[in-house]
């Protein structure tokens, strides 16, 4: 019976909501009517004490209210409105007509009279037609969004939990209430005191609950309406529900949600740096602005990862020009373009932008660079950088990264630049790939300009991977993951470190400003991450399982297809054991031997024209003493060779 009741208010909705718009509107004002007489029989019954069907009375009345009520709504955008999608945006509408129509109800009969209708009529009539009108609405959302909605959804409905019953939460779940493929269970928050209380009806449960909760409504997704959120403290929850296939995402941080208004179309996966619980510092203001506050700044590859986030930290930091430098016509237009929003915008005032073509291992272009615009500070983070791409052209990798280095120091040297950065590798410790290799002998390099240097300050900063960047693992584990998997690891032992490129850029040019000459900076990267953890999180955050030996009916099957050319199962930072602290507690020095100046200069010079592979890398041995082709991938000695 209920069902059938059921099937027939829906094939009802159906018709409704296939009408045309001007129709849906004349239904409405047909039913506001309608309740407004029953809103007049109501009071006129109140009042009197006696219900009465129908009089003269009421016939007055109805005539007087009607003729104020239709012109009084239309023109107050009442129709206007989406039926279905009745919230507060509605309500204000109806607030601000009922305002209005009371004001003239109450003259009308309270003040001006009318014979045989009590003049209290103006003042109950419109309260009770309030009430009648903003409950229609209610149920008419009611009706077409979750009733017609959800009937009309044949797909799979997914569970969910809010964590965070405040404000972001409210407004995520109110957004949720238009999705019928979700079913909204209740709010977790971490405050014990809300416990069983209730939030737009919704039930508030304790976080220490959730793991239970999981089990108990079957929860497939977990939503994260904590804009305000530490990452150490993301993390602890993702931690939380580790072992359950639960997806887990999250709205924007503060800075991100602009308009004040939280949908549910702002809801985001979670990125790396949310699983790494790693907390960035705070600039040093005076660090940070020594070599950048009103100078001219050149940046080499400047359309990069690294060298595009310099380009935007640089922009916003109050340098005079900026210099950007770029052998890709491409990546460079996209920087200066979105450069040139920032100076519009006045996020960066008064900043001159200059775009330049161009190759580090072209000395005469450099010179030209370097003369016309006399940078006071280069931060040189132009470099290959792919390992088995650099391991498959040796020569190329060995001409921009070492000989690039060289021909920008010198000219850095000769037109007196106060500063210069070279922006380094943890590939660069120990290297087994010759692109660590190059960057190596770029770092010797640097401390050899920096050795004999009167007018430029020459230091570098070492670091390792940074999250986002060309041929980063999590992009790609993430399409994987999309496209059914499987997900492909070099090796299960792999373990990387990981930094934002925001935390990066800003370190490298704090530790610019603390640089004396010849220092080898070193990030501090956080704890070593394991690769196929990271890739078996994804998964299940995801909402995802992994398919393996104790699992094989899993989605997500993981796949170890051997280390590339070139590449070690861990990376370091240092190759001495050490560091010494700096002013900034995520920055290290390091003071690292390197080849004299004349022995440096001569391999160089083998490698100018040398154009055969084999030779160039027993140059590069020769150049970087570390550098062992005949390691093992895992960094120790290969005892067959």
């Amino acid at each position: 019976m209920i069902e059938n009741v059921t099937a027939v208010i829906t094939s009802l909705l159906e018709r409704i909501a296939q009408l045309s718009r001007w129709k849906k509107r004349a239904i409405v004002l047909l039913l506001d009517v309608l309740l407004c007489v029953q809103s007049i029989w109501i009071a006129y019954s109140l009042r009197i004490g006696v219900w009465v069907l129908w009089d003269i009375a009421i016939q007055k009345t109805v005539l007087v209210c009607l003729l104020l009520m239709i012109p009084i709504f239309i023109l107050s955008g009442v129709y206007n409105a989406i039926f279905r999608y009745a919230g507060t945006g509605m309500m204000r509408t109806l607030v601000r007509a009922f305002a209005f129509y009371s004001v003239v109800t109450a003259i009308a009969f309270a003040v001006a009279g009318m014979d045989g209708v009590p003049r209290t009529i103006g003042l109950i009539q419109p309260v009770v037609f309030f009430i009648l009108v903003g409950f229609s609405r209610v149920a008419g959302r009611y009706l077409m969004v979750d009733i017609l909605g959800r009937n009309r959804f044949a797909g799979v409905v997914r569970n969910v939990l809010i964590y965070g019953a405040g404000s972001a939460g409210q407004q995520l779940a109110a957004s949720m209430r238009s999705e019928p493929a979700m079913r909204l269970r209740g709010y977790i928050d971490d405050d014990h005191r809300l416990n069983g209380q209730r939030l737009d009806g919704d039930k508030v449960f304790w976080s220490g609950h959730l793991p239970d909760l999981i089990r108990k409504y079957e929860i497939t997704d977990i939503l994260l309406a904590l804009p305000r959120i530490s990452r150490r403290k993301r993390r602890a929850i993702v931690d939380q529900v580790r072992e359950f296939t639960v997806h887990v995402q999250t709205l924007p941080n503060m800075q991100e949600i602009i308009s004040g208004k939280i949908a549910f179309s702002d809801i985001r996966e979670l990125e790396i740096e949310d699983l790494l619980g790693r907390e960035p510092v705070k600039p040093n203001e005076l660090l940070f602005g020594r070599t950048i506050v009103g100078k001219t700044v050149l940046v080499t590859g400047a359309g990069g990862s690294i060298g595009g986030e310099l380009c935007r930290q640089i922009a916003r930091s109050g340098a005079r020009r900026l210099v950007m430098l770029d052998i890709s016509e491409f990546a460079l237009y996209e920087i200066e373009k979105e450069l040139k929003k920032l100076v519009a915008s006045q996020a960066a005032v008064n900043l001159e932008l200059i775009p330049v073509l161009g190759s580090v291992v072209d000395t005469k272009r450099l010179d030209e660079i370097l003369g016309l615009w006399k940078p006071d500070t280069v931060f040189h983070a132009a470099a290959y950088k792919h390992v088995p791409l650099v391991e498959a052209n040796p020569i190329e990798g060995i001409r921009n990264n070492i000989l690039g280095t060289k021909a920008l120091a010198a000219a850095a040297k000769a037109t007196k630049v106060k500063d210069f950065i070279l922006i380094s590798t943890d590939k660069a410790v120990r290297p087994t790939n010759v692109m660590g290799a190059t960057k190596r002998a770029a770092e010797q390099i640097v401390q050899n300009f920096a050795d004999g240097a009167d007018d430029t300050r020459f230091s570098m900063v070492r670091f390792g991977n940074v999250l986002g960047s060309s041929g980063s693992v999590v992009p790609l584990f993430r399409k994987q993951i999309e496209q059914g998997g499987p997900i492909t690891l070099t090796d299960r032992k792999v373990t990387r470190y990981f930094m934002t490129i925001p935390e990066a850029a800003q370190l490298v040019i704090q530790a610019a400003g603390m640089a004396k000459g010849g220092e080898v900076f070193v990030l501090d990267m956080g704890k070593l991450v394991k690769i196929q953890d990271l890739a078996e999180t994804l998964v299940r955050l995801s909402g995802l399982t992994v398919r393996n030996e104790t699992n094989p009916d899993g989605d997500i099957e993981i796949v170890e297809v051997g280390l590339r050319p070139g590449e070690k199962l861990y990376e370091e930072l240092i190759i001495g054991n050490d560091p010494q602290k700096t002013l900034h507690p995520r920055i290290m020095k390091a003071h690292e031997t390197f080849l004299s100046q004349d022995m440096l200069d001569a391999l160089i010079d083998d490698l100018l024209d040398c154009r055969d592979p084999d030779r160039a890398i027993d140059t590069l041995k020769s150049l970087v003493p570390e550098f062992d082709h005949g390691r093992d991938n895992e960094g120790n000695l290969d005892k067959a060779s």
